[in-house]
């Protein structure tokens, strides 16, 4: 479908329109440098409400010395911002008032527990109980009394699906808001012979693109840029013994698409049973039992126009819980150097991705019996060891699925790890896998640069396989937040190389990347930041050294303005060497040849804390440049907040391909209404549907947290089909679970 040209310059001079809201000039300080502050000890503490009218607060540690980062790093904020500091015995406690001129135009539309703020008015306290500069813990809080929470496993990566019990409430008063953190000690991992902390705090301001922290270094701030906190001393971490036991009632129904036959419905109950035991104040034993995944998010759809396969996260608790120890070579994950890399190929050849277990490739659920993990550390060694019974599933038997990986902290900031495998998910055939990295950083070089570079190996084993089962890869990266960034990255995967309990998607070839790319960030005017990027890669089949895939991608313009809309454009041209036929759509087969592909795209996104926001792409293959053919995809989503209480969201993908072979459609809807009825009592649905499978799915999400750590979930999924492409949708089946659980903490 050809657009006219007008309509793409109607989109650029209405996008560049938005980049007007002028900045005032700004008072820049110099590196405030190294921070501390003594906390004080109560015997009385504060009762959590959010409004810090209790008198304990004013015997409190005081700080209200925080800088901008951005968007001029250590200039003075627009806002004051005082925070207080207690502790006891069971916890710390943490109260901030957030002045701000305008309360009326504080940003705050989410309140939905545990969601991520970063959209929001936000105020974040980070902590590194072992004043390593190597790990930590972040807690968050919007001005609707919102929690976050997350784990710093190393200084460049923050893992928000981790997940903890603490306390957290936020209030409002005329001239700003406030808020009260209690973070009990039996919830992280400390050393109670050390009395100094790492500790920093961090606040943003939406409407302004404005955050501010109290240390940083370009821009950034995480154990290892934080300041200290003294004075910690006769802290209780508890037994250290949590159990969570959970119980579920689940009603399924099969429907029968033969009139004649009957439908198949079961009702189950279904209890599980977690325990977590910290064996060492920095090493944490779990035992799962029964595991129960019935309140699990759905996936989200994805629509495959490649010969590839995709890639879809994991979303499961048990699994996320710590899962960053397991990352390996810095395969997959998000990196700032990392200026154009998407897609599955980024992850290919991860030796350990958990949703190899207890999933089917269809995405099926299959029971696991039991499971047990160790993760934490020893000294200076990080270690994770998780095993897990899984049952027996169509053809494949049951087995033991296991995984140990251990890293030790060497140099300054840098790693060297192991990691091995045991255990076949996806068939009968014996299989383990043995990997080592190096993980080089150092993030104090001058000018407050940094400079990543990581090298690994890895070695499967399977059964009945000889040869060629390697994979390997070296990589440097000079990541930045301003300036000039840049990655070169070399991997390569053996034809028989298969990480049975991993990912991989393409073997037999030779990967290597570069990306070089530029930020800036105005200190004054209507833009935030601009960048250009630039990333090649080449991609030859690794026995015959033919091409595979050559690509470029050329970012001239990424505009992003104060008030977080952005505005893109992009080119790549790329060829394709197709070495066997493969269909793209039912009877559409792309033949054997070489191809030289073209496409241009661009790209508006308005700020996500706007009342209405919107996501609006268009990219154009045209002339013959898409496999002989023309491809146009067009993407729109559009995001209503009314209120804090409603979100109404509609995602649309729509992709026109006309090749000589034939032409088809393909679209992908998702349409979700959430109702958030306090901060721990929300509503969520969800539809999805594509062209491509002509199915429908339906998932409404009760939710209830009377407190943190114990949850009530109402859950229905229901399918329909079209299974005769008749436009008579059709149930195919349903299942509707109730859940109930309660931490107990000892």
């Amino acid at each position: 479908m050809h657009r006219p040209a007008s309509n793409c310059a109607s989109l650029s001079v209405v996008s560049l329109g938005l980049f007007a809201v002028p900045l005032g000039a700004q008072q820049v300080l110099t590196d405030p440098g190294q921070k501390s502050v003594r906390v004080v000890r109560t015997d009385t503490p504060p009762v959590i409400d959010g409004d810090l009218g209790d008198a304990v607060w004013e015997r409190a540690a005081f700080i209200d010395d925080l800088h901008q980062t951005l968007p001029v790093e250590y200039a003075e904020p627009s806002e004051r911002t005082e925070i207080y500091i207690l502790f006891d015995d069971d916890a710390l406690y943490v109260g901030v008032r957030l002045h701000d001129a305008e309360p009326d135009l504080i940003t705050a539309n989410n309140m939905r527990q545990n969601d991520q703020v970063w959209d929001d008015d936000r105020f974040f306290v980070m902590i590194d109980p072992f004043n390593e500069r190597r790990s930590g813990y972040y807690f968050g809080v919007n001005p609707n009394g919102v929690r976050n929470d997350g784990l710093y496993r190393n200084i460049s990566q923050a893992y928000r699906d981790w997940n903890s019990i603490f306390d957290v409430a936020a209030g409002r008063f005329e001239g700003g808001w406030t808020a009260e953190f209690e973070i009990p000690f039996k919830s992280i991992s400390f050393d109670p012979t050390t009395d100094t902390w790492g500790m920093n705090f961090s606040r943003g301001i939406v409407r302004r693109a404005e955050n501010l922290a109290w240390v940083s270094r370009d821009r950034e701030y995480n154990p290892s840029i934080s300041g200290l906190a003294v004075g910690f001393e006769g802290l209780e971490q508890g037994l250290g013994l949590d159990i969570a036991p959970s119980a579920s009632v689940i009603g399924e129904r099969i429907f029968s698409q033969d009139p004649l036959a009957n439908d198949r419905s079961d009702t189950s109950l279904e209890p599980s049973l977690d325990v977590f035991y910290k064996l060492t104040p920095q090493l944490n034993a779990s035992l799962t039992v029964n595991t129960d995944f019935s309140s699990t998010e759905v996936d989200d759809r994805q629509v495959n126009l490649d010969r590839f396969g995709l890639f879809f996260p994991e979303k499961r608790d048990f699994f996320l819980r710590e899962s960053d120890i397991f990352d390996f070579g810095g395969i997959g994950g998000e990196r700032q150097s990392d200026i154009t890399r998407l897609g599955a190929l980024a992850q290919n050849g991860r030796p350990f991705f958990s949703r190899r277990t207890g999933l089917s490739p269809a995405g099926v659920p299959i029971d696991l019996a039991a499971g047990g993990k160790i993760s934490g550390r020893i000294g200076r060694f990080e270690l994770g060891a998780l095993s897990i019974r899984q049952d027996a599933f169509g053809d494949i038997n049951a087995g033991n699925l296991s995984v140990v990986r251990t890293k030790a902290g060497v140099l300054r900031e840098s790693n060297l790890g192991v990691i091995v495998t045991q255990g076949n998910p996806g068939a009968n055939v014996d299989n383990s896998l043995v990997g080592v990295d190096f993980l080089y950083r150092n993030t104090r070089l001058p000018g407050g640069r940094s400079l990543e570079a990581d090298v690994w190996y890895q070695q499967s084993d399977t059964e009945g396989v000889e040869s060629d089962q390697a994979a390997a890869g070296v990589g440097v990266r000079l990541p930045t937040n301003e300036g000039f960034r840049g990655a070169l990255e070399y991997r390569q995967y053996e034809a028989n190389f298969n990480p049975a309990l991993g990912f991989i998607n393409r073997s037999n070839i030779s990967n290597a990347e570069l990306g070089l790319g530029y930020m800036a960030r105005p200190a004054a005017g209507y833009l935030q930041s601009w960048l250009m990027a630039l990333h090649v890669q080449h991609v030859d089949r690794l026995d015959t050294g033919e091409l595979q895939t050559h690509g470029l991608r050329w970012r001239p313009l990424v505009l992003l303005n104060r008030t977080a809309d952005e505005f893109s454009f992009d080119y790549r041209t790329f060829t394709e060497n197709i070495a066997s036929p493969f269909e793209i759509s039912p009877g559409i087969v792309i033949p054997v040849g070489r191809y030289k592909l073209e496409d241009w795209g661009i790209r508006l996104m308005t700020g996500a804390h706007r009342r209405l926001a919107a996501n609006l792409e268009l990219v154009r293959f045209h002339d013959g440049s898409y496999f002989n053919g023309n491809r146009t995809d067009w993407t729109g989503e559009l995001t209503w907040l009314p209120s804090a209480r409603f979100r109404g969201n509609v995602n649309y993908r729509y992709s026109e391909i006309d090749l000589p072979q034939g032409s088809f459609e393909t679209r992908l809807v998702a349409a979700g209404i959430d109702f958030m009825f306090t901060p721990t009592l929300s509503w969520v649905n969800l539809i999805q549907y594509d062209n491509v499978t002509e199915t429908a799915g339906i998932n409404m999400r009760f939710h209830w947290i009377p407190e943190a750590g114990r949850e009530v979930y109402f859950v229905i999924n229901h399918n329909v089909e079209d299974r005769d492409r008749d436009n008579r949708y059709r149930s195919t089946a349903s299942d509707m679970t109730a859940k109930l659980n309660y931490t107990f903490r000892f």
